[in-house]
């Protein structure tokens, strides 16, 4: 039987909840993450791997940490090096689309295969324990009065969080040009420099700083979710008055070059991978919405967010 038909069966099986666990058994994937440990496409992809093992589709996952300019620097590695290869993948989500559009790296997560969109998150903000501010409210006071005295910081230029304070900052009258964003190759950087008091505010994904805010070394001042955001009791922006919304989404892409069976055949993997007991523990420990899109539907929603995203950091004064 040649390779692309038996992978193909192989897909079809996975799909039709048939595929028996032997017959993955040698599949050894290797997953790019294009960030530093400890923020949330790390956890992402180690949640992933854990699910892809326990779902019986791979017998081993390795991992590779490349950080740097919103993902750019390890999409470049994972293009260059992984081309052809169907064991490969790559976490990617918004913040690797919106780094694309304001940096122009010479390689696109277009030129990679869309594999899967896998979760929502929303973004938090936070302010170091020790901060003089208290709440949003506070912030924004001291935002209209003196912009650049406010340092917010977060993910890669382009990021999610990024793209927040710069819509707060339009929303409450000030242009978004003089916000001061300070950029960060990893959730374990932005961590740090929260709770050191070397930015005013810091913005991520809940699961990042929760057990932060969990320990009162951080207080959680706003979400920006349309509404609160279910066991994560820390007030909308829209509550406050600020008409900002903004969601972050993750996912996985495959290496360039491979085909269209091999693809199905990883889709499988990954879909059997969302359907674990692990991966559901792992949605509820970091507080990730399940936001499972794949095949052409999932093509379809990269380029309307592409598009989404550039028209925002448009209006923005981003790009």
């Amino acid at each position: 039987m040649r390779r692309d038909t038996f992978l193909k069966s192989l897909a079809a099986l996975a799909a039709a909840g048939a595929l028996p666990n032997v017959a993955w058994a040698k599949a050894n994937l290797k997953m790019m993450i294009p960030a530093n440990p400890g923020g949330g496409w790390d956890s992402t992809g180690r949640a992933l791997g854990n699910a892809l093992r326990e779902a019986g589709v791979a017998s081993s996952v390795t991992f590779e940490n490349k950080g740097g300019a919103a993902g750019a620097i390890g999409l470049a590695q994972f293009y260059n090096a992984s081309k052809g290869d169907p064991n490969a993948l790559m976490v990617m989500g918004a913040v690797m689309l919106g780094g694309i559009i304001t940096g122009k790296p010479p390689v696109s997560v277009t030129q990679l295969t869309p594999i899967a969109r896998l979760t929502t998150e929303y973004n938090v903000f936070v302010l170091p324990a020790n901060s003089p501010f208290k709440s949003m409210k506070d912030v924004v006071e001291q935002l209209k009065k003196d912009p650049g005295s406010i340092k917010w910081g977060g993910g890669s230029r382009g990021a999610t969080e990024h793209i927040a304070a710069a819509q707060i900052a339009q929303s409450v009258g000030v242009p978004a040009s003089k916000i001061n964003y300070v950029p960060f190759r990893g959730g374990g950087e932005a961590t740090a420099a929260i709770l050191g008091g070397n930015v005013t505010v810091g913005g991520s994904g809940y699961s990042e700083f929760q057990q932060y805010i969990d320990s009162g070394k951080m207080k959680a001042i706003a979400v920006t979710s349309g509404q609160r955001v279910k066991g994560i009791d820390v007030p909308t922006l829209k509550e406050q008055g600020i008409d900002v919304e903004i969601g972050n989404w993750r996912g996985v892409y495959g290496a360039p070059g491979i085909t269209p069976a091999q693809r199905d055949a990883l889709t499988a993997m990954v879909v059997k991978a969302t359907q674990t007991k692990a991966w559901a523990e792992s949605l509820e420990k970091n507080g990730w919405t399940p936001a499972l899109l794949t095949g052409k539907a999932f093509d379809e929603f990269v380029d309307r967010d592409f598009s989404s995203l550039r028209a925002t950091m448009v209006r923005a004064g981003m790009v």
